[in-house]
């Protein structure tokens, strides 16, 4: 896991509640996780970032920070210290032990251990290289003398691709998971550019005969469902093909979603300016400036931008599924 600080959005609608000291870890909690993680103590990863130093802070999260460190038997590793004074942190780490914990695929992050000592609760996760996809998105000009580059058409598509394999997995288990925070900042690139879903704090899962999770609004401004704006709570897999769908127009477009959009004269949501430039026909007008127009082929960005305004129906029960999406982009990948 690699990540960096973003500016400043709203993740939760929840307000962080002073935690009472949390227990240890008992028997039957760890019953609901993966025996197979390790589980690590304070002192080895106390020296493993030494003693939590900020020179090897790589992101800083709603509800703990993120360092680079490695392990003593050489492994690099991403480990998430969680804020001991804040429940939602508690709350955190137990979601992403027993949703991340059991899962297994190519673009969801894998969680290696865990550490639960005191009020201490620490997640350590595999390193992703090239850190987050929002970084990529807009850090490029300040990243320049790295060698940091515009990201291709065809990468960008190969991204989108990934993000939704990862999310139709997490749709199509027996207990199907809402990972309820899709963006730009919990998507993780590798070395080849290959996206990994991480940050499974907001987690839910959704049990045997619902399609919901009764719960409280949670997410983050401009990748919501419109459906919370009108009052509904209960999180269903729709809300995810939403903030999906907000995902595949950024990443194409270069616009962050919670920022304004120009359009004759007047400033715009996202989406309301993407359905507007699609009704005219200028989809290829719509992608990053700094992407050649000789990568582009029409006919595959116009389908494209119309997956993309499918996720984003303002009515859940017209979007796809997951599994619907990733058949359609088979058809434009590269």
């Amino acid at each position: 896991m690699s990540t960096r600080p973003n500016p400043p959005q709203t993740r939760s609608l929840n307000r962080t509640q002073p935690a009472p000291n949390p227990p240890d870890l008992t028997t039957c909690d760890s019953a609901a996780f993966d025996p197979s993680l390790k589980r690590l103590d304070m002192a080895e990863l106390t020296s493993a970032t030494k003693n939590f130093s900020s020179d090897l802070i790589i992101g800083d999260g709603s509800f703990g920070i993120v360092y680079k460190a490695t392990l003593s038997y050489g492994v690099t590793v991403a480990i998430k210290k969680l804020d001991p004074n804040a429940f939602q942190g508690l709350r955190e780490f137990r979601a992403e032990m027993e949703t991340l914990g059991k899962l297994r695929h190519d673009n969801i992050i894998k969680i290696l251990g865990f550490c639960s000592s005191g009020v201490d609760r620490v997640l350590i996760y595999e390193f992703i290289e090239r850190g987050s996809l929002d970084q990529w998105l807009y850090d490029e000009e300040q990243d320049n003398t790295i060698g940091r580059l515009t990201l291709s058409w065809d990468t960008r598509k190969k991204i989108v691709n990934g993000i939704a394999n990862g999310l139709a997995y997490l749709h199509g288990l027996d207990t199907p998971i809402i990972h309820r925070d899709i963006k730009a900042s919990n998507v993780l690139l590798d070395s080849d550019f290959e996206p990994h879903i991480a940050d499974f704090g907001l987690a839910r899962q959704v049990k045997e005969a619902h399609s919901h999770v009764s719960t409280q609004v949670a997410g983050t401004m401009g990748y919501m469902p419109p459906e919370y704006r009108e009052g509904n709570t209960a999180a269903t897999v729709m809300a995810d093909v939403y903030s999906f769908g907000i995902l595949m127009i950024e990443i194409a477009t270069q616009n962050r979603p919670n920022w304004p959009v120009r359009f004759e004269g007047k400033d715009m949501g996202l989406v309301e300016w993407a359905r507007k430039m699609v009704a005219q026909n200028r989809q290829i007008e719509m992608i990053y400036q700094k992407i050649p127009n000789k990568e582009l082929i029409e006919d595959e960005v116009k389908e494209y931008f119309r997956i993309a305004c499918m996720c984003t129906n303002e009515l859940s029960k017209e979007r796809p599924v997951m599994s619907q999406v990733v058949e359609l982009l088979s058809r434009i990948s590269s």
